[in-house]
């Protein structure tokens, strides 16, 4: 009988800075056979599509031209929407970035903050697929000086489901290409100083 595959670790970190900006970044090390071919365009849409495959549709990724929108169910209100996909390649990382331009998730004065980035990093036998958010401020925070009762709300709610949509991801991409056996852990790490969300 075969031994069980050790599970990969999911490493994630969600935090809240010191001006209420949101930090979460979340990364999978992959072996090489099985991700050296992940580009950052190939990692969004499969993200785009696992976002509305998780929430049953009630949230639904659209492109106006360049611009990525995501709407509530069919109609135009744009819970989140981003400017025409940055694409980044170095040596070692290849990644695309969406800046945050817009949307009811986020505080109206600071609708031009905050950005998604999506990314492979190589690591030399292994391959990182990273997903980050940052300085991000969500409506729900109301201000850069929120309430505890507002901070909890956030986290008990929108920080949540973020952590539970792109861990999901990461375990639906890893099962794609190991196959659906493969399991993962997720694991907690520092990147930034901050308090937890």
């Amino acid at each position: 009988m075969t031994a069980a595959p050790r599970p990969r670790e999911i490493a994630c970190q969600q935090v809240l800075l010191d001006d209420s900006s949101v930090f979460s970044v979340q990364w999978l090390d992959l072996p090489r056979h099985l991700a050296e071919n992940l580009t950052p365009v190939f990692l969004l849409e499969r993200y785009l599509a696992h976002l509305r495959r998780f929430t049953l549709g009630l949230v639904r990724p659209r492109r106006d031209g360049e611009r990525i929108r995501f709407c509530l169910l069919e109609t135009s209100l744009a819970l989140l929407e981003f400017s025409p996909p940055r694409y980044d390649d170095n040596n070692e990382t290849r990644g695309l970035t969406l800046e945050i331009c817009g949307g009811f998730l986020v505080q109206p004065a600071l609708c031009d903050r905050g950005r998604l980035e999506l990314a492979t990093e190589d690591l030399g036998e292994a391959i990182r697929v990273r997903l980050q958010l940052s300085d991000f401020c969500p409506l729900l925070l109301g201000s850069s000086r929120p309430s505890l009762a507002r901070r909890w709300f956030y986290r008990l709610t929108q920080a949540a489901i973020h952590k539970v949509v792109t861990v999901r991801f990461l375990l639906r991409l890893y099962r794609e290409l190991a196959g659906p056996t493969a399991c993962v852990k997720v694991v907690p790490v520092r990147v930034r100083e901050g308090r937890p969300t």
